[in-house]
C-alpha cells in the first residue's frame, strides 16, 4: 500500500526549539486535536483547526525562550497538562491555558532537555542532570560529556525508575538514583531519545535513538546490559535526527516510526515481520524539522503527520485527498468551501501588502529625520559545524529564519571547500594574499530567493590549525550581519571513540611539569576535537581517539604534572609536541618532553594510506583516459573494438568525473601525508630530510608500495 499524504501549511509563531511541539489527546478516537507549541519569543500557543482557519484556544504572552514543551498528568490518565522548560524554571498550563505551576529549579545551567512521568521530573542542562519528585530533589548527576536528551522509562509498567541520558560523546548512560547503572556505546552523537511505540514496546523497556549523523536505532535497556535490536545507517547521507514520533499513520494497526531531520526530512519506517523498519515515505521540506507528531489536527476522520519547523512553521501531512470524490451537490458546496477560502486569502494578502507599505514609509520618513537612530534588526541564526566520519571532512549548516541573501566564507588556515549536492547557491571565489593578512579563503555563496538554510562542506589539513569565520546577510532591511567563529584545531580529522587496537605499534609522547589538571585538559580541548569544556571529574583522564580520515589512533592519558599521548601515526606525535610545546611557553610553564619511537608504526601507516592512494592513482588515470576514450568511440561509432577494462570505463565516464570532482586534492592531500611522515620520522632523530622531499615525489608518480617502504627505510 502507497501511502500518499498531502501538504498543509496551519500557521507560523516565532523561531522554535528541537521538541517544543505536543498534540493533546483527543476526547474521541480521530477526532480532531488541539496543537500546542512553544517558541524562542517565550510564547505559548494552543490552537484548533475549524473549517481550514487555525483558531487559537490560548496564547502566553512572551518571556524567556522555550527549550522544551512535554505533556503531563496522572499516570494511565490522559496526558493533557502542558509543562515547558525556559531558562532554569519549569512552567505547567492547563489545557485552557490557565497556569498551575512554576518551579524555579535553581540550576546555574538552562534546561536543555526534560521528561515527565506522573509527579516524576528529569530535567537536564548542559552538563547536570537532575530528578525530582513533587518538586522535591531527589536525585543528582555530573556528566563527563554534554547531555543532549533525557528520558525515563515506562515506571507504570516497570518496577523501576531508569532514566536514560543521552551524551555528547556517543554513550547513553543508564542511571540508577544519581549513579551510572552502565553506559551502551552508540553509532554517533545521539540528539534525541523516545520509547519505543511510545509506552518502550512489548517489554517496556525498548529505546529509540537519533544521532546528529543521521543514524536511528533501537536498544532494550535490560536491568543489566543493553540489547542492540537494530539499526538504520545514514546510507543517503540526510541530516542528523532532531524528533522522532510513534504513529499508526499507515492503517494497518501497527504503529509506525515518525522521524524530523535538520536538514527538512520527514520518513515515515513501517515494520516488516521481522519487526524491522523499512521506509514507507518521505519528503522535503525546506527548513529543519524540530518537532514530529502523529495525529488528526484538519478534519475528523483523517490522520496526519504535524510537523513545527525552525522558522516556527506549523505544517501537516495528511492523508486527506486534495481532489474528493462527491456527488454533484457536494460538489458545488466544495467549489463553494474553495471560493470562500480563496477570497479570503487575497483579502488576507492584501491586508499585509497594505501594512507592508506603511511601515515602509514609515521607516523611511523617521531614518530621514533629524532625530533618527538607527536600529539593527536581530535574527537568529541555527548553526551546526560537525566532523562526517564518512568522508572525513566537515559539515557546516547555516540556518536563517529569513531568507538569506548571501554567506561569506573567510578562513586564515589552507582548507578545502567540497561539492554539495543540496546546495543550490552560486559560489564564487576572491583572490587572497596570506602573507600579508592571513586569508586563504574567501568565498561567497550568492543564494536564490527563499533560501533559508545552507549547507557547504570543507575539508582540513591536520597540523595547521586556526579560525573559519562565516558572515551571514539575510534579505531583511536594513542590510545587516552576523558573524559566527568556528575553531580548525590541529588535529582536526581525529574523531572520539571508545575501543582501540592496542597491539598496534605505538609511538609514545610523555610531557612532564609544573602544570595542573585544568591546563593539560584546556591544552587537549585546543588540540582535538569532541573533549568536553569542562575537566573530567577524578584525578586522571584516558581519551581515545581515531583519525576519520587514514584510520590511525590516539590515546591521550594525563593527570596533575603528566600527559602521556600514544600513537600509532609519527605526524600526530609531532603535531601534538610542536602544538603542546607552543601553549606551554604561551603561558611560561616549564615541560620536560621525551618520546619513544617505534619503527614499525612507519611501515604501519604506509600500509593503512597504501589502498587509498591506489585507489586515488587508479581515478585519476580513468579521468585521464575518458577524453581519448570518447573520440575513439565517435570516431568508431561503437565500442565493441575496446577491451572490457575500457569499455567499462566509458560506461562509468560520468560517475568517475563526478567523484574526481568532489575530492579536488584528494591526491596531494595523501603526497603531504606521505611527505610530513617522512619529515617527521627523521625529524624526531635529529636529521632534516627536506632535501630528499623532490625524489620521495619522484617515487609516488610512479607509486610502487615497496619501492616506497624501501626509499623510507634507506633514507
Amino acid at each position: 500500500m502507497d501511502l500518499n499524504l498531502n501538504r498543509a501549511d496551519y500557521l507560523q509563531v516565532g523561531v522554535t526549539s528541537q521538541k517544543t511541539m505536543k498534540l493533546l489527546p483527543a476526547s474521541r478516537h480521530r477526532t480532531t486535536q488541539k496543537v500546542v507549541i512553544g517558541d524562542h519569543d517565550g510564547v505559548v500557543m494552543c490552537f484548533g483547526m475549524k473549517k481550514g482557519e487555525a483558531v487559537a484556544v490560548f496564547k502566553t504572552l512572551p518571556g524567556q525562550k522555550i527549550a522544551r514543551l512535554e505533556l503531563g498528568g496522572v499516570l494511565n490518565t490522559p496526558q493533557e497538562k502542558i509543562f515547558i522548560a525556559a531558562g532554569s524554571e519549569i512552567r505547567g498550563f492547563t489545557k485552557r491555558g490557565k497556569q498551575f505551576l512554576s518551579f524555579e529549579t535553581n540550576l546555574t545551567e538552562n534546561i536543555k532537555a526534560m521528561h515527565i512521568s506522573g509527579s516524576d521530573l528529569f530535567l537536564s542542562a548542559s552538563y547536570i542532570y537532575n530528578h525530582y519528585c513533587d518538586c522535591k530533589d531527589q536525585h543528582y548527576y555530573l556528566s563527563g560529556d554534554k547531555i543532549n536528551d533525557v528520558i525515563c522509562l515506562p515506571v507504570e509498567r516497570l518496577p523501576r525508575i531508569t532514566p536514560v541520558l543521552a551524551c555528547q560523546d556517543r554513550v547513553l548512560r543508564v542511571l540508577q538514583g544519581s549513579d551510572v547503572m552502565y553506559e551502551t556505546e552508540v553509532p554517533g552523537p545521539p540528539t534525541v531519545l523516545a520509547l519505543h511505540n511510545g509506552n518502550g514496546g512489548d517489554s517496556g523497556e525498548d529505546l529509540l535513538f537519533g544521532t546528529s549523523d543521521g543514524k536511528l536505532g533501537l536498544i532494550q535497556i535490560t536491568t543489566s546490559k543493553p540489547v542492540h535490536k537494530w539499526e538504520i545507517r545514514n546510507e543517503k547521507k540526510r541530516g542528523g535526527i532532531l524528533c522522532v514520533d510513534s504513529f499508526d499513520i499507515v492503517g494497518d494497526g501497527v504503529k509506525d516510526l515518525l522521524v524530523g531531520r535538520d536538514d527538512g526530512m520527514v520518513e515515515v519506517y513501517s515494520f516488516d515481520n521481522a519487526n524491522e523498519p523499512v521506509l514507507r515515505f518521505d519528503q522535503m521540506l525546506s527548513e529543519s524539522v524540530t518537532s514530529i507528531q502523529g495525529g488528526c489536527i484538519g478534519k475528523d476522520g483523517y490522520d496526519e503527520i504535524v510537523v513545527s519547523t525552525y522558522s516556527g512553521w506549523v505544517t501537516g501531512l495528511t492523508t486527506e485527498p486534495i481532489h474528493k470524490e462527491s456527488g454533484p451537490g457536494e460538489e458545488l458546496k466544495i467549489n463553494q468551501e474553495m471560493q470562500n477560502k480563496i477570497s479570503s486569502l487575497r483579502s488576507e494578502l492584501e491586508h499585509l501588502q497594505y501594512k507592508v507599505l506603511q511601515e515602509r514609509e514609515k521607516y523611511q520618513q523617521s531614518s530621514q529625520s533629524s532625530t533618527a537612530k538607527s536600529a539593527v534588526p536581530s535574527f537568529s541564526v541555527n548553526d551546526k559545524f560537525t566532523l562526517n566520519k564518512d568522508d572525513a571532512s566537515y559539515s557546516l549548516i547555516l540556518e536563517v529564519q529569513t531568507a538569506i541573501d548571501n554567506v561569506l566564507i573567510q578562513s586564515d588556515v589552507p582548507i578545502d571547500l567540497l561539492d554539495v549536492d543540496k546546495n543550490s547557491a552560486v559560489v564564487s571565489f576572491s583572490s587572497c594574499d596570506s602573507e600579508s593578512n592571513d586569508n586563504f579563503l574567501l568565498a561567497t555563496y550568492r543564494c536564490q530567493a527563499n533560501t533559508t538554510r545552507l549547507e557547504l562542506k570543507i575539508r582540513s589539513i591536520e597540523g595547521q590549525y586556526g579560525t573559519l569565520q562565516a558572515y551571514v546577510t539575510p534579505r531583511i532591511q536594513p542590510k545587516t550581519c552576523q558573524v559566527r567563529q568556528y575553531l580548525i584545531k590541529p588535529l582536526s580529522l581525529h574523531q572520539r571513540t571508545h575501543f582501540i587496537d592496542h597491539d598496534r605499534p605505538m609511538n609514545t609522547l610523555t610531557l612532564t611539569g609544573q602544570f595542573s589538571f585544568a591546563e593539560v585538559h584546556s591544552w587537549v580541548v585546543f588540540c582535538l576535537p569532541e573533549v568536553p569544556e569542562k575537566p573530567p571529574a577524578g584525578e586522571c583522564v584516558t581519551f581515545y581517539f581515531q583519525n576519520t580520515f587514514l584510520d590511525t589512533q590516539l590515546e591521550s592519558t594525563y593527570r596533575k604534572g603528566e600527559g602521556i599521548f600514544k600513537s600509532d601515526n609519527i605526524s600526530t606525535i609531532s603535531i601534538l609536541k610542536d602544538v603542546l610545546s607552543k601553549e606551554a611557553t604561551k603561558r611560561k610553564i616549564n615541560l620536560n618532553i621525551s618520546y619513544e619511537i617505534n619503527e614499525v608504526s612507519v611501515k604501519h601507516t604506509l600500509k593503512l594510506i597504501h589502498p587509498k592512494l591506489e585507489y586515488q592513482l587508479l581515478l585519476a588515470k580513468k579521468v585521464q583516459l575518458i577524453d581519448a576514450l570518447k573520440e575513439l568511440q565517435v570516431h568508431e561509432g561503437n565500442t565493441n573494438f575496446l577491451i572490457p577494462e575500457y569499455r567499462c570505463i566509458l560506461e562509468e565516464a560520468d560517475h568517475l568525473q563526478e567523484e574526481y570532482k568532489k575530492q579536488p586534492a584528494h591526491l596531494e592531500r595523501l603526497y603531504g601525508m606521505i611527505t610530513d611522515l617522512f619529515i617527521d620520522k627523521f625529524k624526531f632523530k635529529g636529521t632534516n630530510v627536506k632535501t630528499k622531499v623532490p625524489l620521495l615525489l619522484e617515487i609516488l608518480d610512479n607509486y610502487d608500495q615497496n619501492a616506497l617502504i624501501a626509499f623510507f627505510d634507506a633514507a
